[in-house]
């Protein structure tokens, strides 16, 4: 089809031949095509799930004749969006817990897992989403309420990042830890001696793994709903970090009978049962389901205070965070991932946790290799080890709404002269001249435009710092975007077919009524979602 077309373009199609029939026409106001060129146009030919011409209309409109055309010729088209870092399966399957974003202290929660009580028809309670920052008493809650309330009923209430969970007794004695219990890589609380019920980073596992398993109905249920809710924001494709090898077999299993269609390239978990079921068979793809890389974890998060640092933290004397494995645990990965061509991508937070990835990748990547190995948040830098990223062509993955959710008290954990080398998106952009961007929902709003918004701004959805936090590191417009889209799609090699609107991609697109890239600032976030197009197919209708 492509060669037919650039040979009648070049017989002069526009004023003698037949026009060819096609699926779709698109017209817009602006298509920006996030190509290498970041073209601008207003129409756009889809055939068979492909994109075969982006243009004027005035020249599209006579070389084909459509099946079905979309006139949205005062509105703006974009690639799809691709969040790179996120946890879409894990989002999906724990959508029937108790949703506990945006509580403002504890008594609220525990309102909240009062409610969910009365209609939950589970043997056990689970929620996410509490954040002792957002509390007037910020420090970690007990457990002490939740053993009045429920004695006999296991409850588990995971923070915000996923890195720390307050559970009752019955969930401990279920899951064997008492006070004698330690766990490497992990963190059990105790107060006078007694647990709090407060576990963090890997002392979270055991709790974690007395949960029962969904039903096969029930997954597929969740999974459908997760995938409409991401089209509804304009996501196409997903990063999904650290699966595990049941959830992937499962997962590979919808695709297969396409049950799921948005993009997916999962990152298997560094739990050894998995490694040994799917690491060696290397990079595998199924259609819009891909396996690419290993998910490794460095260290913790600031908001717990697990984050791994070089000194310790400017509010907990003597605290310095802690890395989750020991340096050959890491190291065997990294041999793993090179041996089976994988990508890696390993959580680090901490500027100690940062160094010690960096100098191990070093010791596997070559200078100018294109393995495309990830740190995934980066959140905390120091200025020392920058030059290891563009050294060795490392990228790092960054999700922007950290900077503006963590910035109320991330000054607290680091202090004045630490936090400069911190969220610092614009000196890691810098270090390869491309960055993905993602959001890691749950952990933070599944909305991609939030990542575009606190990326450009620097700044919460009120607006505040009027000035951005650290205003020196936010992004450029077309940075953004390129982070959501191509950067995105490269960062797990699927630059080929996905991330841009150009010839012969999988005509994978959004349509806006907004124009982002030249509104004004406060008019990004009331941005409309209008269409969202999967392999040429409308899977989200605004009207509908």
């Amino acid at each position: 089809m492509m060669r037919k077309i650039v040979i009648l373009i070049m017989m002069g199609i526009a004023s003698c031949a037949e026009p060819l029939e096609i699926d779709t026409l698109i017209f817009a106001d602006k298509i920006y095509s996030c190509d290498s060129s970041f073209n601008i146009n207003n129409t756009i030919a889809i055939h068979k799930g492909k994109i075969i011409m982006v243009g004027e209309r005035d020249v599209l409109d006579r070389i084909f004749k459509p099946t079905n055309t979309i006139d949205v010729s005062d509105k703006y088209v974009y690639p799809g969006f691709i969040d790179a870092h996120c946890h879409f399966s894990g989002y999906a399957l724990n959508k029937y817990m108790c949703d506990l974003i945006g509580t403002k202290s504890f008594n609220e929660v525990i309102e909240r897992v009062i409610d969910y009580e009365k209609v939950n028809k589970l043997t056990w309670l689970y929620g996410r989403g509490w954040d002792q920052n957002d509390w007037e008493d910020k420090q970690f809650p007990d457990k002490e309420v939740l053993d009045k309330l429920f004695p006999d009923k296991p409850v588990i209430l995971k923070r915000i990042d996923g890195h720390a969970i307050l559970c009752n007794q019955k969930a401990l004695d279920l899951a064997g830890i008492n006070k004698q219990t330690n766990i490497a890589g992990g963190i059990i609380e105790k107060k006078n001696g007694l647990l709090t019920g407060i576990l963090i980073d890997n002392a979270c596992n055991p709790v974690e793994d007395i949960i029962p398993e969904l039903s096969t109905t029930q997954k597929i249920h969740y999974l459908k709903e997760a995938e409409k809710e991401c089209f509804s924001y304009g996501l196409t494709g997903v990063v999904d970090c650290g699966i595990n090898s049941n959830r992937i077999n499962f997962l590979d299993s919808l695709y297969k009978e396409n049950l799921l269609i948005i993009g997916n390239s999962v990152l298997l978990s560094q739990d050894k049962k998995t490694l040994v079921q799917l690491a060696k068979r290397g990079f595998y793809k199924n259609g819009q389901f891909q396996i690419n890389g290993i998910k490794m974890y460095a260290d913790g998060a600031l908001g717990s205070r697990g984050a791994c640092l070089l000194h310790a933290y400017s509010d907990k004397k003597d605290h310095y965070g802690m890395m989750l494995s020991n340096i050959d645990s890491f190291r065997s990965i990294c041999r793993l991932a090179k041996e089976a061509e994988l990508q890696l991508c390993t959580h680090a937070i901490g500027d100690s946790a940062n160094r010690a990835i960096l100098r191990l990748y070093s010791e596997f990547l070559e200078k100018g290799n294109d393995a495309r190995w990830r740190i995934e948040h980066a959140q905390v830098v120091d200025y020392q080890d920058y030059n290891v990223f563009s050294e060795y062509n490392i990228i790092p993955s960054v999700q922007p709404t950290h900077a503006t959710s963590d910035m109320p008290w991330a000054i607290d954990r680091l202090g004045e002269k630490r936090i400069s080398t911190a969220y610092a998106y614009k000196k890691l952009l810098q270090q390869n001249e491309w960055m993905p961007l993602g959001t890691d929902f749950p952990v933070e709003q599944i909305n991609p435009l939030t990542t575009f918004y606190a990326a450009v701004t620097r700044k919460d959805k009120n607006g505040n710092p009027k000035e951005g936090f650290m205003a020196d590191q936010a992004l450029s417009r077309k940075e953004a975007l390129l982070g959501m889209t191509m950067w995105a799609a490269k960062s797990v090699f699927w630059e080929n077919e996905k991330g841009s609107l150009k010839e012969n991609k999988y005509a994978d697109l959004v349509i806006l009524d907004t124009d982002i890239m030249n509104c004004t600032e406060d008019k990004i976030l009331n941005t409309k979602v209008l269409y969202t197009i999967v392999k040429g197919k409308i899977v989200y209708n605004s009207n509908r």
